[in-house]
């Protein structure tokens, strides 16, 4: 059994990460191979350090600071019959590793995954938290919002067969972003299956400021469109709502300063109907979402704005795409 874990910058998360893994009740050989690539902080020395204080700890180079290429060369490093992908900023259940060991032998499948159990320890990071746990927020995958066990088109992170990745020739190290609906979808197309379980969780830490948050999802959004491009059967109308919300709000809005500025009233109403019905939108999911996760004032009057800024970033990078 080997986990492995590409890291960039994770001083702040990757010692627990690691001491969690190291707790696993699997019983049966467990290593793990840290891929540390070019930090600005202290992730390379924090993982040389436990791997010195764990024998069972591996430390490889991963020169690029790529997540896919990070991935491969962790995984080639150790011979397994299964591969547990784990990040640096996630925190597993102290059973993760062999309830999906358990998972792939009963169903088969060739890749296993639950629940992305993001939790925040600050206003802002907890408003985000219960952003990333809401339909409004990220559509309706299962790994986000929780659901019934069984098929999946992806999952968070995965309990892999080895054969399964060797089959499809690893994670593609083009895709910088969105590698794993990738990956899950090759193994897809070759005949295997993709599971989900909710009783595989790993609680996951959110970005702190809305200023990241926007470049994550600006990423996210950018590489789901490549997804769309090389694989245009993927496309379904999930993956299009934010991009086409950022085409109506935006769209709204010059036909409303059109309208203001010549003075034409139907034309101004008629702009600002999409950015209110957004508005309308974002604040009755805020309300509920403040609600189902009983929200501190500080975390609600920002999850707005939270939402807003997930859709705008995740839209206008599907619109750009990696080309643009």
């Amino acid at each position: 059994m080997v986990v492995v874990m590409p890291v960039i910058n994770e001083e702040r998360h990757l010692r627990d990460s690691v001491l969690r893994l190291l707790e696993q009740d699997y019983q049966g050989p467990l290593d793990i191979v840290i891929a540390v690539g070019p930090s600005r902080d202290a992730t390379h020395a924090i993982a040389e350090q436990i791997s010195i204080e764990h024998a069972n700890v591996h430390v490889v180079e991963n020169p690029s600071g790529k997540t896919p290429t990070g991935l491969n060369a962790a995984i080639t490093f150790m011979d397994s019959d299964i591969v547990v992908r784990v990040d640096g900023h996630a925190m597993v259940s102290s059973d993760y590793v062999r309830t999906g060991v358990e998972t792939l032998a009963s169903t088969g499948a060739d890749n296993v995954g639950g629940i992305m159990d993001a939790e925040g320890s600050t206003p802002t990071e907890s408003a985000i938290a219960a952003a990333m746990k809401s339909a409004f927020g990220v559509g309706g995958a299962a790994f986000h919002i929780g659901g019934e066990a069984g098929p999946a088109l992806t999952v968070y992170l995965g309990c892999f067969q080895r054969s399964a990745l060797d089959r499809v020739g690893g994670y593609d190290e083009t895709m910088v972003r969105a590698q794993d609906w990738e990956m899950n979808y090759r193994i897809r197309q070759s005949g295997g299956q993709v599971w989900f379980t909710p009783m595989m969780r790993v609680s996951y830490r959110p970005r702190p400021t809305l200023r990241a948050l926007a470049r994550q999802y600006h990423d996210y959004g950018r590489w789901r469109r490549e997804v769309a491009r090389r694989h245009p059967d993927t496309v379904s109308l999930r993956y299009l709502a934010a991009p086409l919300t950022v085409v109506g709000v935006g769209t709204g809005l010059v036909l409303a300063v059109v309208g203001l500025t010549t003075g034409t009233t139907w034309l101004t109403a008629l702009g600002i109907a999409a950015p209110a019905v957004y508005v309308a939108g974002n604040l009755v999911a805020s309300a509920h979402t403040t609600l189902r996760y009983k929200l501190a004032p500080t975390s609600a009057m920002v999850l707005p704005a939270v939402f807003a800024t997930m859709h705008g970033a995740w839209g206008t990078g599907f619109l750009r795409g990696v080309r643009g």
